[in-house]
């Protein structure tokens, strides 16, 4: 009699969807993780801070200059649209607001006028998503994503770009170590099918262009790091939801950051751990 058989399939492993900020978030301090993503309903947050909505309206003033014609993006019409994107939100007052609306404009203009603007981005805050493992050859072991500022094409390869508009202008070793911009530089590779190895910083304050050239070996430590981080988020999160212990799973970090956390109203020890920042402290002066 000839025996049976049976196959007993093996669960392919669950990946995880991971993005900078969500890395970032739980290396910084998993309790804000937890506050962020996971409780519901999203607890207690401060109010809105102006470094914030001053990074936001430059950002959108650039994509809107950005679509349209090359002929249009002129730096009159690049401080129109700061004009335009423009909000108060977190400034001390209208004349706090008025000053830092000048100088996002003049930001705008200068940049506009140093900086190629002709050639049309293939990407302007463009989602890309891709599985990877650090390890060539592997199944893939996370999916990372993300939305880039902007991604170019140059010399037929793909460069992200990043606007800053933070206090300090970065350099070539921070647009390096940049976990976010490698990763955006792996996704938009597999997304659009397009070699990229270059990342750039755009500080407009001071119009510095950070550049870093990504090889295969550091796009790959990169992704390592990730992808440790990825799966003690994992396992915490998979914990948590069979009856974990939230507080053992996702620690407090406490430090001087705890000035400006967002959800600060809703955790103790950061109250404690350091005085509440005034919601325009952190604008470049």
């Amino acid at each position: 009699m000839e025996q049976l058989g049976f196959e007993f399939a093996v669960e392919p492993r669950r990946l995880t969807k991971v993005s900078p900020a969500r890395l970032a978030t739980f290396a910084d301090c998993p309790r804000r993780y937890r506050l962020s993503y996971l409780d519901r309903p999203t607890p207690q947050r401060s109010g809105p801070w102006a470094h914030s909505t001053l990074g936001a309206v430059v950002h959108n003033a650039l994509r809107a200059l950005f679509e349209l014609p090359p002929e249009r993006r002129t730096p009159v019409r690049a401080a129109q649209l700061v004009s335009e994107h423009w909000q108060d939100a977190g400034f001390a007052d209208a004349e706090q607001a008025a000053v830092y609306r000048d100088r996002a404009k003049t930001w705008v203009m200068e940049y506009v006028e140093h900086n190629d603007v002709s050639s049309t981005p293939v990407g302007l805050e463009r989602w890309v998503s891709a599985p990877v493992n650090p390890e060539p050859g592997q199944p893939p072991s996370m999916i990372i994503e993300g939305r880039a500022d902007r991604i170019d094409e140059r010399d037929a390869e793909l460069v992200i770009v990043d606007y800053k508009t933070g206090r300090r202008a970065p350099d070539e070793y921070e647009a390096r170590s940049s976990q976010a911009l490698a990763m955006y530089a792996v996704a938009a590779a597999r997304t659009l099918r397009r070699p990229c190895h270059r990342v750039e910083l755009h500080h407009l304050p001071t119009g510095t262009v950070a550049a870093a050239e990504h090889t295969p070996d550091t796009l790959r430590r990169h992704l390592t790091r990730a992808e440790e981080t990825a799966e003690d988020l994992r396992v915490a999160t998979d914990t948590l939801t069979a009856g974990g212990d939230r507080e053992v799973l996702f620690p407090v970090n406490p430090g001087v950051r705890c000035s400006w956390c967002d959800f600060r109203p809703s955790c103790a020890e950061g109250q404690q751990a350091a005085p509440p920042a005034k919601s325009w402290e952190l604008l470049a002066p």
